[in-house]
């Protein structure tokens, strides 16, 4: 089963991924976090289990309240357990300066998010297809260093 962690705090945008992931052809399972915060608490406690279940990829919003999405892919990028997931940066931000400070503190890929359903599960589709089909993942449970 693969794992999403979606960390958007718009509800709206929140429901268009999710019905567009219910159109993928890959079994996933998809966590949302509101914010940062939660989406940090969330990889934490998945690091404390025996058995963790870190996201196979996460998918991070920019413009969220208490922390930002530049602020928590900063974090994950400096945590020797974390620092292996692939991270999507999901956008409404367009901005030259926001595509390159993502790229440079560690981002795998920078998407800006569409308009509508249609065009969102364009975009979720070709996600699936890449990550999942195309790209080899790292293991889900792999070594801290």
């Amino acid at each position: 089963m693969i794992t999403v962690l979606l960390v958007d705090d718009d509800l709206g945008d929140i429901e268009l991924i999710e019905i567009a992931l219910e159109e993928t052809k890959v079994q996933l399972e998809m966590e949302v976090a509101r914010n940062g915060v939660e989406a940090m608490s969330y990889l934490h406690e998945q690091l404390d289990k025996p058995e963790p279940n870190l996201p196979d990829l996460i998918l991070l919003d920019l413009n969220m309240p208490q922390m930002d999405g530049r602020e928590v892919l900063e974090k994950i990028r400096a945590h020797d357990g974390l620092r292996h997931l692939p991270v999507v940066i999901l956008t409404t931000s367009e901005a030259d300066e926001d595509v390159l400070k993502s790229y440079r503190i560690g981002a795998n890929a920078y998407v800006t998010k569409p308009i509508g359903l249609d065009g969102l599960t364009k975009i979720v589709q070709l996600l699936e297809e890449f990550w999942f089909t195309i790209v080899r993942l790292p293991p889900k449970n792999a070594p801290k260093r």
